[in-house]
């Protein structure tokens, strides 16, 4: 049993003392100092800066990658929306990209986004609407050929209606699916973040079609109060 200098029992209170109490200040909503105080109390928002991480959701693919292994040496990678890099800096060491695996394959990851991107050793970064006409073959001139794996995190600015941002992003998902269909190595996997809520049927159809297997996750280091899950979708047939 532990005591304080009073001689008190202080079993338990140093576990409440570690959550972090955020007041309302002025100029700030009410939702907004939620979302501030969740993210000082988050443990993978912890997790990322002690491990130098550029946000937490490096671990969403790190966890979906130990399921599927799609992330491995010598793999061409093409990541969509890649700011601020997390998902980069998971896949650097992943495909061997720096080439420090000895006697393994070394691979290549091209990020892109619609803003600039702080440089990753081991990537490739360029700004770029994935959407404009002729990024497709822009994206294998800058990769060297077609990619192995295409994967996106990115998700449409909220609007506070859920089903408008859940339209929203099964857009964005559908648009990336059809980038992928463009710049994707026969057998290759595309990987996205959708949002549950009724839209993603005629999504998850359409790969369907062009995959040998569709599959559906819900990585541990997704909130779980959120809609979120990710597609991994296999085998491309070409």
């Amino acid at each position: 049993m532990n005591k304080g200098p009073d001689g008190k029992n202080t079993s338990g209170r140093g576990q409440r003392d570690l959550t972090v109490r955020v007041k309302s200040a002025r100029g700030r909503t009410a939702s907004s100092t939620r979302w501030l105080q969740r993210q000082l109390n988050d443990p993978y928002v912890k997790r990322a800066q002690n491990e130098g991480y550029r946000g937490r959701a490096a671990f969403k693919i790190m966890e979906v990658d130990d399921k599927f292994r799609f992330l491995v040496p010598g793999a061409r990678v093409l990541d969509l929306g890649c700011a601020p890099g997390g998902w980069i800096q998971v896949a650097v060491p992943r495909i061997n990209a720096l080439g420090e695996k000895k006697g393994k394959a070394v691979g290549t990851i091209l990020g892109i986004d619609l803003q600039e991107v702080e440089p990753i050793p081991g990537a490739t970064i360029h700004q770029l609407d994935f959407m404009d006409d002729g990024a497709d073959d822009q994206v294998k001139a800058w990769l060297g050929g077609n990619a192995d794996v295409v994967m996106s995190d990115m998700a449409a600015s909220s609007s506070g209606h859920k089903q408008t941002d859940h339209l929203r992003i099964i857009s964005l998902c559908e648009a990336a699916a059809y980038l992928a269909f463009d710049v994707l190595e026969e057998g290759g996997t595309f990987v996205s973040k959708v949002l549950a809520g009724g839209a993603e049927g005629e999504l998850q159809k359409l790969l369907k079609q062009r995959f040998t297997k569709v599959a559906n996750v819900k990585p541990p280091s997704s909130r779980a109060d959120s809609s979120e899950k990710f597609v991994v979708a296999s085998g491309f047939r070409g």
